[in-house]
């Protein structure tokens, strides 16, 4: 069996101790969390967690069934890639000693920007599938950043 990515949201009581539990999920089982954003879902007294992991068939087929165990977990989406939209956020600090232009007709391509501008660096932001984030991260790296920050997965159902 190989291992693949898979992103799975979760819909959760916002309360106290309930990242703890589903962090402490996965390290009891020997299971890796590559990314996990948390924010609260506007309105409700809920949050929305996207975890994005990797595993063979057997053991995603697990993380679900044991995050459905836990309480006070209420909805738990293991997203197909067909009808998933998946997007991921860098912020990249780059010497303003570097081509401001080249720079920024770059984060045009991964639907970016410059957001800031300081005395001897600029930040620019990207915003997109993160196999294409991943790829701007790689590209970039020529024009020597200073410092690479990554939001993590966020996915929602088409």
């Amino acid at each position: 069996m190989r291992d693949e990515r898979r992103v799975i949201s979760v819909v959760t009581l916002n309360e106290h101790g309930v990242l703890s539990r589903i962090s402490g999920l996965f390290a009891g089982r020997g299971y890796n969390i590559e990314s996990l954003t948390v924010a609260p879902i506007p309105g409700t007294e809920y949050s929305h967690l996207s975890i994005e992991t990797e595993g063979n068939e057997r053991v995603l087929e697990q993380i679900v069934k044991q995050l459905h165990k836990l309480i006070p977990v209420l909805k738990v989406t293991d997203h197909d890639k067909e009808t998933v939209v998946e997007k991921e956020m860098a912020l990249v600090k780059i010497p303003m000693s570097e081509a401001i232009a080249d720079v920024e007709a770059l984060c045009r391509a991964y639907n970016g920007s410059i957001v800031n501008t300081g005395d001897d660096v600029f930040i620019v932001m990207v915003a997109d599938e993160p196999k294409r984030v991943k790829n701007f991260i790689h590209v970039i790296q020529k024009y020597h950043p200073k410092e690479v920050v990554l939001s993590g997965v966020v996915a929602i159902e088409r």
